[in-house]
């Protein structure tokens, strides 16, 4: 199954021309326990810093 996965952090090792992110996994959590009420309570933790 192809995804469209967009992100802006173009500092991280998955990101690609276009704003697509080229990892094979997504890992988001939420910093406020189990629920988040927008995207502003969430963080992906699949980022990886491009050296």
């Amino acid at each position: 199954m192809e995804q469209n996965i967009l992100c802006e952090v173009n500092n991280c090792r998955y990101w690609d021309s276009g704003n697509k992110c080229t990892a094979s996994e997504i890992y988001v959590v939420s910093h406020k326990g189990k629920q988040a009420l927008d995207s502003e309570d969430t963080d992906c933790k699949t980022f990886i810093p491009e050296v």
